[in-house]
C-alpha cells in the first residue's frame, strides 16, 4: 500500500490507497476540525473562533425571533412588514458565516491534480486560498470543485477561508440553513491523464430478462501525446461478482484535450433489475491506463438496469409494469438538524416513509444532497429531481441574476445525477408560470425550453417538467391548461388533478402527475385521479418543518402527517391505509376540527389530533379512526358504539370513519377491523397512570465512529406499567459521556420556544427526541436523560 501524508489544522493524517504501479485518484474528507466565526466581517481581524465539525448548519442555533416583539428590534409597522418573511424563513435571523482550516499538503502532491470538491455551501458563498478569491457559488444547492494545484504552497501551510450567507430575507421562500452544510472533499489525481467532475454517463437502453446492454459515455481529459487510450472497464453485479469485463483501445481526439467518448457497449447476462420492492445496483468500475498498463485514474460509479415508459394511457411504468406513484414533497432540511446534510438523518426519513408506504418523494424546490440520491437508488424510492423554484433573481441565491445561473446550474444538476436509477423525472421549476416578469414575457416558455435543450445536451432518457402554480391556469380562461404546461415533456399540477380529465380531452397527449397534493384533502386526491392512466401524486408537507409557518408561534409547516421529530400523527395512518394493502386500523382523538387555512389559494388546514385517552371523565369526544377495511366497530371499555362501512363509495372520505359524541370514561377505547366478516386489524388507546420513569430507545444497533454517523434516541415518560403517558411535559436533561455528542433536540412541537441546540428539552405528548453524533474515534458511550420525579433512562452504547 502506498501512504498519503496530509496535515489538517495541525493534525497529520495518514491515507492509505490502493498500490497501483502509479498513483491513481485520492478522495479525502476534511470536514472535521473547521474554525467557525459568525458575522459579516474581515475574517483577518477575528479573534473569537470555535470549533465545527461538517456538515453544519449555523441559522439552526440561532435564537428564535417572535415578531413584534420590543426585545427583537422590531416594533409597531417594522415588526408587521418583517412578519411575513420572518415566518417563511423559520422565524430565525439572515446573517452569514466564516470557516477556517489550515491544509499542509505533502510535498508528493506536487506536478498533480488537487481539487477543493464542495457539495454545496447555503445558500451563497466564496471560497479563499491564502487571502485570494479562488471561487465560489451563487446558487448553494448544486456543487462545484476548484483546481488548487498551481496555488497551493506544498510542504508549507496554507489557509481556507470560506464565506457562506443565508442571503438576504427575500431570496427564499423557506428556511434554508446557512454555511458548509454538506461534505468538502479534497480530490488529487494525475495531473495529465484524468478523469473531470462527474465523468460518466451509463445507460442502458436494452434490457430483457435474459441480458442487458449497458452503455457508458466517459469524458476524459489528456494533456500527453497519446494516439489511442487504453481502458479497463469492469461491471460488479450488486453482490460484487465481476460480471463482465472489457480492455477497450480507443482513438484520442488531440484537438479535444477534454472530450466525452462513447465505450463500446457492455452486454450483461440476466440482469437483476432495479426497482421499488428489489432496489438492485451494479457497480461500473473504468479505469485509465498509460502505454505501460498502469492505473493514470479510476472511477467507480454505482448504477441501476432498469426501463421507464410514460404514456397518457397508463402513466408511468418501471420495468414494463405500471407504478403509481405515491410521495411527498418536502424541503430539504432535516428537523432538528436544519439543513445539515446528514445520510443517516435522511435514511431515517426514507425508511420510515417506505413503512408507511411511501415509493416517491420530489425533492422540492432545489436538487437534495447526493447521499440523498445514493439512499434512494439502495431503498427503491422514485424520484423527481427538481433544480429551482422561480426563474427569477431573488429565487435563486440574489446575488446573480437568474439568468446568469443556470447555464452553470443545469449542467451540474444533471450531470451529477444522471446515473441513479432513482431519477425518473427532471423538474426545471414550481409555481412559476403566472410571474410577469419571467426572462422573455412568455409566461416561462422559453426560458424552459433553453433549459431542457441544455439538459438534453447532457440527458435524453428522463422526461422533464415544471409544477404548475393551482391559480396559474391559461391567460384568458380557466378552462384550458397555462401555455408552459403544453410544452413540458409531463403535465405536473400542484393541488389541481381535478383538471387531469378535462385537459386530457383537448389534448390527449398530456401525462398528467399531480406534483403537490393537500394532506388536507388526503383521500379525494389519492382516489379521485384515474390510477390507470395518471403517473402519481406527491403530498406537500408530509413531514412538519422549519419555514413556511402560518403564523407564530409555529416555527414551521405544520401540516404534515408527521411531526418535526418524525412521530406519525394519526393521520399517517391514513396515508398507509391508502398506500398499502396492510390491514391497518388507528384511531385519532380529535382535539380541533380543521379551520380554513389558505395557501396559494388552496385550503390546507387539517384537523389537530392525538392519542391521549387522558381526559375528564364524561367527556363527550369526536373520533376518527383510519382503515382500508370493510367495517369497523368502536368499543370503549368493552361497550360497543356500533359497526360503521368504510365509505369506499366516496372518494372524498374513504378509509375514514368518524365518530362523534362518543362519551369518554377511563379504560380503553378499541377500534376492531374486519374484511369478509374476519378480524384484520385492531388499535387500542388505554389511560394511563402518573410518569413515573423515562425510557430511552436508540434508532439502530450499528454506530459508526466515522465523525459523521448518527444516532436517534426516542426518550419517553411511562406510567408503572411502562405505557407511554402522552400527558406528560417534563422538562428532560441529557447528558453523554464517551466519544459522542448531542448536535439536535426535538419533541414534535413546532409551537415550542425550545432551542433545537443544547441538552434540554421538554417532553411533547410524553416524548423527546435527542440525536447523536458519533467522532472519528471508536469507542463505550453512556447517554443519561433525567427529569424531575421521573426515574432516570440510562443506555450504554457502541460505535465501532
Amino acid at each position: 500500500m502506498l501512504t498519503n501524508k496530509f496535515k489538517l489544522g495541525g493534525l497529520l493524517l495518514l491515507m492509505s490507497v490502493p498500490n497501483f504501479a502509479a498513483p491513481v485518484r485520492d478522495t479525502i474528507n476534511i470536514n472535521r476540525d473547521w474554525l467557525f466565526h459568525a458575522g459579516e466581517g474581515d475574517a483577518k481581524t477575528f479573534t473569537k473562533w470555535s470549533t465545527v465539525n461538517l456538515p453544519h448548519d449555523f441559522q439552526v442555533s440561532q435564537p428564535w425571533v417572535a415578531p413584534g416583539k420590543d426585545e427583537t428590534g422590531y416594533k409597531g409597522d417594522e415588526a408587521s412588514n418583517v412578519k411575513s418573511r420572518l415566518s417563511a424563513r423559520g422565524f430565525k435571523e439572515m446573517g452569514a458565516g466564516w470557516y477556517k482550516k489550515t491544509i499542509t499538503p505533502d510535498t508528493s502532491w506536487k506536478g498533480k491534480r488537487v481539487l477543493l470538491d464542495f457539495q454545496g455551501i447555503m445558500l451563497v458563498g466564496d471560497v479563499y486560498l491564502n487571502g485570494e478569491r479562488i471561487g465560489g457559488t451563487d446558487y448553494g444547492y448544486v456543487g462545484f470543485d476548484i483546481d488548487i494545484s498551481k496555488k497551493l504552497r506544498y510542504d508549507a501551510s496554507n489557509e481556507l477561508l470560506v464565506y457562506s450567507s443565508t442571503g438576504a430575507s427575500n431570496v427564499s421562500r423557506w428556511y434554508t440553513g446557512g454555511g458548509l452544510f454538506r461534505d468538502v472533499n479534497l480530490i488529487i489525481t494525475d495531473a495529465e491523464y484524468f478523469f473531470p467532475r462527474h465523468p460518466l454517463y451509463i445507460t442502458t437502453p436494452k434490457v430483457s430478462e435474459s441480458s442487458a446492454e449497458v452503455n457508458i459515455q466517459a469524458e476524459i481529459c489528456c494533456y500527453l501525446k497519446y494516439k489511442n487510450f487504453n481502458i479497463a472497464v469492469d461491471i460488479f453485479d450488486p453482490t460484487g461478482k465481476n460480471v463482465a469485463s472489457k480492455r477497450l483501445v480507443v482513438p484520442f481526439n488531440r484537438k479535444m484535450k477534454d472530450y466525452e467518448y462513447q465505450l463500446e457497449p457492455i452486454r450483461v447476462s440476466n440482469p437483476k433489475l432495479w426497482s421499488c420492492e428489489e432496489p438492485n445496483l451494479y457497480t461500473a468500475q473504468i479505469k485509465l491506463l498509460d502505454e505501460q498498463g498502469n492505473v493514470k485514474d479510476s472511477i467507480r460509479e454505482e448504477f441501476g438496469i432498469r426501463t421507464i415508459e410514460y404514456s397518457p394511457d397508463f402513466g408511468f411504468k418501471l420495468n414494463g409494469k405500471k407504478v403509481l406513484l405515491k410521495g411527498f414533497a418536502n424541503h430539504h432540511s432535516l428537523g432538528a438538524l436544519g439543513a445539515a446534510a446528514f445520510p443517516r438523518a435522511i435514511e431515517k426519513r426514507i425508511k420510515l416513509m417506505k413503512q408507511f408506504g411511501y415509493n416517491h418523494i420530489r425533492t422540492s424546490h432545489n436538487p437534495y444532497s447526493e447521499d440523498f440520491l445514493k439512499l434512494c437508488d439502495r431503498y427503491g424510492i422514485i424520484v423527481v429531481d427538481e433544480l429551482y423554484d422561480k426563474w427569477l433573481t431573488n429565487f435563486a441565491g440574489g446575488r446573480r441574476p437568474w439568468t446568469e445561473l443556470w447555464q452553470y446550474d443545469v449542467p451540474e444538476f444533471v450531470k451529477r445525477d444522471r446515473n441513479h436509477p432513482c431519477v425518473v423525472m427532471w423538474s426545471l421549476g414550481n409555481e412559476l408560470q403566472t410571474y410577469a416578469n419571467l426572462p422573455y414575457n412568455d409566461w416561462g416558455v422559453t426560458p424552459f425550453k433553453l433549459q431542457r435543450e441544455l439538459l438534453h445536451r447532457y440527458d435524453t432518457t428522463r422526461p422533464t417538467t415544471v409544477a404548475m402554480h393551482p391559480r396559474g391556469r391559461s391567460l384568458t380562461t380557466d378552462s384550458i391548461p397555462a401555455p408552459l404546461a403544453l410544452v413540458t415533456d409531463i403535465a405536473a399540477y400542484n393541488y389541481r388533478y381535478m383538471y387531469f380529465p378535462g385537459d386530457a380531452r383537448r389534448y390527449p397527449n398530456m401525462i398528467f402527475y399531480q406534483s403537490e397534493a393537500n394532506t388536507s384533502n388526503l383521500p379525494a386526491n389519492f382516489f379521485e385521479p384515474d390510477h390507470k392512466k395518471v403517473v402519481g401524486s406527491a403530498y406537500w408537507g408530509a413531514i412538519d418543518y422549519l419555514g413556511e409557518s402560518n403564523g407564530w408561534p409555529a416555527k414551521g409547516w405544520a401540516q404534515g402527517v408527521f411531526d418535526i421529530s418524525l412521530e406519525p400523527k394519526p393521520i399517517a395512518y391514513l396515508m398507509k391505509s391508502m398506500f398499502t394493502d396492510i390491514p391497518t386500523i388507528h384511531i385519532g382523538v380529535v382535539r380541533q376540527v380543521a379551520k380554513d387555512n389558505v395557501w396559494n389559494g388552496v385550503n390546507v388546514g387539517t384537523a389537530k389530533m392525538d392519542e391521549n385517552w387522558n381526559l375528564q371523565e364524561g367527556q363527550k369526544v369526536s373520533l376518527n379512526t383510519y382503515t382500508n377495511a370493510e367495517e369497523v366497530e368502536l368499543f370503549v371499555n368493552g361497550k360497543s358504539y356500533g359497526t360503521k362501512k368504510n365509505p369506499t363509495d366516496n372518494p372524498k372520505k374513504r378509509d375514514i370513519i368518524k365518530w362523534d359524541n362518543i362519551e369518554y370514561h377511563a379504560g380503553t377505547v378499541e377500534a376492531v377491523a374486519k374484511s369478509n366478516g374476519k378480524i384484520v386489524a385492531r388499535h387500542k388507546l388505554t389511560t394511563t397512570g402518573e410518569a413515573v420513569k423515562l425510557i430511552a430507545m436508540p434508532d439502530q444497533q450499528t454506530w459508526h465512529a466515522d465523525g459523521k454517523d448518527l444516532l436517534h434516541i426516542r426518550v419517553v415518560a411511562v406510567d408503572s406499567k411502562g405505557r407511554r403517558v402522552p400527558t406528560a411535559d417534563t422538562k428532560l436533561k441529557f447528558n453523554v459521556e464517551g466519544n459522542a455528542e448531542i448536535i439536535a433536540v426535538s419533541n414534535g412541537d413546532i409551537t415550542s420556544d425550545e432551542s433545537l441546540v443544547g441538552s434540554e428539552r421538554s417532553l411533547y405528548q410524553g416524548s423527546a427526541l435527542v440525536i447523536l453524533r458519533s467522532t472519528d474515534k471508536a469507542g463505550k458511550i453512556v447517554f443519561t436523560a433525567t427529569g424531575d420525579k421521573l426515574t432516570s433512562a440510562r443506555l450504554k452504547l457502541v460505535t465501532k
